[in-house]
């Protein structure tokens, strides 16, 4: 019977209603797998091996099955979690990284734990240095024959110049998420200079720069990978009014959707290019006819499209997962 742990924020905080690690967790206690959680900080090195503080975890049976946080009464948790023990990271068959970003050192420092569990032959999803490897906003670059044109500088002469020529500009930082540090920038904005101020920090630090793709008005899609095949349905984030940014935190609605010949073409391409590096669970991001990002962290949108089809993407992870093992 396969042993698993997630690396996760603390479970208390995680959005019941929502978060696709729970459902990662339940489809691998409903089939019979022992779950393990732990948090960033419980990783360490000691005796020329990697461990991790972890906590036996349970889903609530009242919870267990449909994920409907309904089914919770009062204030009643989804969760059982059992005492902390340390336990070596290579008695787990496998370790996912569901830690939310920042993707910031104290990120980088526990790949470097966990790639030293993969050496010791953990499966770890997605694999350390492919997570160091791909920027979720420059890998893209990669890609440039699927993206909108963009530039990325800290120079703000560069920057402007780029505006200059598209007019209508979406810049935005490199390392964040959920819409956070995101301006749309139109022809004339007395705001340009302050923007590219602000975020470059003064010319330190690089930022990409995208020409705004109006078809942001019917979704910003979120397209889920699984080693290389594409869930074939995506969830549209549409723009609350007033807003360019598609992201859920920021108040997008969300519009389950078939995805179009032109997603199955982008996902079919970056698919296998993706799981051969290790990255079994992906997120990308598709306006109109353009890849705009690809979500390799902590990618979401599980629970949504679950609900939406009757289907169940956490497990044909686990299906995925599984298979590699053997």
């Amino acid at each position: 019977m396969p042993s698993v742990v997630f690396v996760v924020d603390p479970l208390a905080t995680l959005n019941v209603a929502k978060d696709s690690t729970i459902a990662m967790i339940n489809a691998s206690e409903s089939r019979g797998w022992n779950a393990y959680c732990i948090t960033m900080d419980g990783l360490y090195w000691s005796d020329g091996a990697p461990w991790g503080r972890v906590q036996r975890t349970s889903i609530n049976t009242q919870f267990a099955g449909n994920l409907d946080p309904t089914s919770l009464g009062g204030s009643q948790e989804w969760f059982e979690a059992g005492e902390p023990e340390s336990k070596p990271l290579s008695s787990f068959d496998a370790i996912f990284m569901r830690k939310d970003p920042p993707f910031d050192m104290n990120y980088i420092y526990a790949t470097y734990i966990l790639e030293r569990a993969e050496a010791h032959g953990a499966l770890v999803v997605n694999r350390p240095q492919s997570l160091r490897d791909h920027n979720e906003k420059f890998s893209i670059a990669e890609f440039s024959d699927l993206t909108p044109q963009m530039v990325v500088a800290s120079r703000a002469d560069i920057l402007r110049d780029f505006h200059a020529e598209h007019r209508d500009v979406i810049f935005k930082i490199l390392d964040g998420m959920g819409g956070t540090g995101i301006f749309r920038v139109r022809d004339d904005d007395p705001n340009l200079n302050v923007v590219i101020e602000t975020l470059t920090v003064n010319e330190t630090q690089p930022i990409m720069a995208q020409r705004y793709i109006p078809e942001i008005d019917a979704g910003d899609k979120r397209i889920l990978i699984v080693d290389g095949e594409p869930i074939p349905y995506a969830l549209a984030r549409i723009p609350k009014q007033g807003e360019t940014r598609g992201n859920l935190a920021a108040g997008a609605s969300a519009v389950p959707q078939p995805l179009s010949d032109r997603d199955w073409e982008i996902a079919r391409y970056l698919g296998p290019k993706l799981a051969e590096r290790g990255l079994m669970f992906v997120g990308i991001d598709v306006i109109g006819d353009y890849l705009t990002e690809i979500n390799v962290t902590c990618p979401t949108c599980i629970r949504e499209l679950d609900k939406a089809y009757d289907i169940d993407i956490a497990g044909q992870l686990m299906d995925a997962v599984s298979k590699r093992l053997n």
